[in-house]
């Protein structure tokens, strides 16, 4: 063999060795980088047109911690969703329903815990719902979950008499979920930020140390091969998105406090497109296998300083949608480019 061909199976030897390297670095890296661009962008607007009110003021550092808090936990649920191949589109009507579920049980005089519990199992039913649809009917997750995602909202205004419902008396410990922690106190940051935190470890090691873990994955690099191997795709299928809705009914509990004790049935309209684009931000890929804990908490804590950021420079909701979606296939171009590579 010629010292040409050596060479040239050396560099290509090691530019196979490097695109899972390059790969790896960056899936890990992109969800800090587009933090980081975000905050920059608007410290940058704050020095240029409004020097004297600060974007990371105590305020805003706060507000931003409270949606991340609702964002982070529904794109927990998100992830598993999506790294298993499936998506749902139900997430912010899950949302309503679980709120308006908790501040019309409270009212109707159930115990605080009892209705937490209840909320539990509602979001857990209705991510078995939608497993079920998918497993049963053998549709595609899209389909099945903007069906539920309309059937989910109506039952919030059902149950709601299509109105906000108020329970002032609701105990601290669920009230106060996202306040901030007094001023010195050893806390640092609001309950709710420290379930989100515990959760997340907890199912970042599911996700990587366990056989549900491993299963998760392999159903979303390919569903025939791990059937195959003997995994059982729809009960996985099934759990997957029970597991989605017990994380989304967590967050519903949030955004119940984050309202001041009350269930609204438009509460988390679109909230669905901000926990899917912070998963995708953060890693996880829409064609499934892919997916990290900390990225989507990343990505959560990107898209929710945006939208605060966006707030603060005076942009419209209209206006935040649209850098939302621009973001979106931004992220998914982005991925599919890097990916492309190693092929």
């Amino acid at each position: 063999m010629s010292e040409g061909t050596n060479t040239s199976s050396a560099q290509a030897a090691t530019q196979a060795a490097g695109r899972p390297t390059f790969e790896v670095v960056w899936s890990s890296l992109a969800p800090f980088i587009g933090l980081a661009l975000v905050v920059l962008i608007f410290v940058v607007y704050q020095w240029l047109v409004t020097p004297e009110r600060p974007f990371l003021s105590q305020y805003r550092m706060t507000l931003i911690a409270k949606q991340t808090a609702i964002v982070g936990m529904g794109a927990l649920g998100m992830t598993v969703i999506i790294i298993s191949g499936g998506i749902d589109l139900s997430a912010g009507s899950l949302l309503a329903v679980t709120s308006v579920v908790l501040a019309v049980s409270l009212r109707a005089g159930i115990d605080p815990v009892v209705c937490v519990l209840l909320v539990l199992a509602v979001g857990m039913a209705s991510g078995l719902i939608n497993g079920l649809l998918i497993t049963g009917l053998r549709l595609v997750p899209f389909i099945v979950t903007l069906g539920t995602m309309m059937a989910f909202r109506g039952v919030a205004e059902i149950v709601s008499d299509n109105k906000k419902v108020s329970y002032q008396d609701a105990p601290n410990w669920l009230s106060t979920l996202l306040n901030a922690p007094p001023e010195g106190s050893y806390q640092g940051v609001a309950t709710g930020v420290w379930i989100v935190l515990a959760l997340a470890l907890l199912l970042a090691i599911m996700l990587r140390y366990t056989v549900f873990g491993r299963y998760v994955f392999a159903i979303g690099s390919s569903e025939a091969t791990a059937r195959l191997c003997g995994v059982n795709v729809p009960g996985m299928k099934l759990t997957v998105y029970t597991l989605g809705g017990l994380f989304m009914a967590v967050a519903g509990i949030f955004a119940f406090a984050n309202l001041g004790s009350q269930g609204s049935p438009t509460e988390g309209v679109g909230l669905e497109l901000s926990i899917i684009a912070a998963v995708v931000i953060g890693g996880g890929s829409l064609s499934g296998g892919r997916g990290s804990v900390l990225g989507s908490l990343l990505g959560a804590l990107m898209m929710t300083t945006l939208e605060s950021g966006c707030g603060y420079a005076g942009l419209c909701t209209v206006i935040q949608r649209v850098i939302v979606g621009l973001i979106i296939v931004g992220a998914v171009a982005v991925d599919q480019f890097v990916h492309a590579q190693r092929r």
